[in-house]
């Protein structure tokens, strides 16, 4: 039987990227909607239809979920929803467990079969460009990052020189890398600000060391190599808050947010130098903190989110198993918190603490889930797309422990 240990805790710290939601071509169900979820309990994956005319979910999988290969954390999906990936953690409670990145097949259906694991030490944060060529693993106390080739039917080949080191800053500590965001080359089809224009070919990569408390910048080749940006021969990158623990771009590839989970509980917020303005005299995808930054939230903030419209932040302080909800600034970035400027997630019939620890936004922006590890269900709610406001459901019962 898998069991859960007590170390899950800490791993889940690590942990920047969680539920996911995606709507695909392959998923052909009424429901047109599809909820990914891994649990440690049993160290499976269940999946979810979602009936997008009044957010209703229903389980798919069978009784037992597809087994993970280890006990898993982060998922995300690829652009078609046709593949997931999820990093598990070898265990004596799973049979052969390995550490490492598992990738799963989505069916017609909506149910998952297992591919295989490709090997790693410490993954703690998993991300992939716009396109679904590149797969970016942050690599934890090894203050690395992993970058793979994606082949047919979900294959990951490590391209060369990879993994990439973290730079070490003058006088600083060996990094860590504890999270990272890729910047977009797909821009939203509808509603947002960049609706209707061009976005760039190219992409940069940042990824927070928790350790030295920064921001790295490092553009993305052709062939998938990361070239660091530092800001100068120095100083390798942009300064944070107390323990950056999550990051993500916004997708007008505008604003970068960084939460920050040590004694500061902020957020900090960047402009992206991608065209020349005032304040970026060189299109470099250099970072510039946004004026007002940091903004206090939660205790212990750590995944984070912009809605699909590029229009709102969400944060989970997983400390205090909520919600930090702000309105983005189209002009500047600057956050302006929502009423109410926090919202509850699931505390469970029998826990004080729900245990929150991922995010994942629908792409129609309509629906927002948080998975509660103590608690055994998933926080939903409603967006209002004008107003960026939430209204909880009834919460969704999982099997024990969903990590993501």
């Amino acid at each position: 039987m898998r069991t859960r240990f007590t170390w899950i805790v800490a791993i889940l710290a690590l942990v920047a990227v969680g539920v996911l939601v995606a709507c695909s071509t392959k998923y052909s169900s009424s429901s047109n909607g599809l909820l990914v979820v891994p649990t440690q309990g049993a160290a499976v994956m269940q999946t979810f239809s979602i009936d997008l005319s009044n957010g209703h979910v229903s389980t798919i999988n069978n009784v037992n979920g597809p087994p993970t290969n280890g006990l898993p954390t982060a998922v995300i999906l690829d652009p078609p929803g046709k593949f997931a990936y999820v990093i598990v953690y070898a265990n004596p409670a799973v049979n052969n467990s390995a550490t490492g990145i598992e990738t799963f097949s989505v069916a017609s259906d909506g149910k998952l079969t297992a591919i295989g694991t490709t090997p790693l030490t410490n993954p703690v944060a998993i991300v992939m460009d716009s396109a679904g060529k590149f797969l970016f693993v942050a690599n934890g106390s090894e203050g690395t990052v992993s970058v793979f080739s994606i082949g047919s039917n979900a294959s990951l080949s490590e391209v060369p020189n990879s993994p990439f080191p973290l730079a070490l800053p003058t006088g600083g500590q060996a990094p860590s890398a504890s999270a990272l965001a890729v910047t977009p080359t797909v821009y939203p089809e509808l509603y947002a600000s960049c609706s209707g224009f061009s976005a760039p070919t190219t992409e940069n990569l940042y990824v927070t060391d928790s350790v030295n408390y920064e921001i790295l910048n490092y553009s993305v080749d052709p062939s998938g190599a990361l070239n660091p940006k530092g800001v100068s021969a120095t100083v390798p990158g942009v300064p944070t808050g107390t323990v950056p623990s999550g990051v993500t771009v916004d997708p007008c590839n505008r604003f970068a947010y960084v939460a920050n989970a040590g004694v500061s509980n902020s957020v900090s917020a960047y402009t992206i130098c991608s065209v020349v303005t005032q304040i970026c005299p060189r299109a470099d995808y250099s970072l510039h903190e946004v004026t007002g930054s940091p903004y206090v939230v939660g205790d212990a903030p750590g995944p984070l989110a912009v809605d699909a419209y590029a229009s709102f932040l969400y944060v989970v302080d997983t400390g205090s198993s909520e919600l930090s909800a702000f309105r983005i600034s189209q002009s500047d970035g600057t956050l302006t918190p929502l009423t109410p400027a926090t919202v509850a997630t699931n505390t469970g019939a029998n826990s004080p603490n729900s245990g929150a620890n991922s995010i994942a936004i629908r792409s129609d922006d309509s629906w927002l889930f948080v998975a509660n590890i103590n608690s055994a269900t998933l926080s939903q709610y409603a967006i209002v797309p004008a107003t960026g406001a939430l209204t909880a459901q009834t919460p969704i019962t999982t099997f024990n422990y969903p990590s993501g």
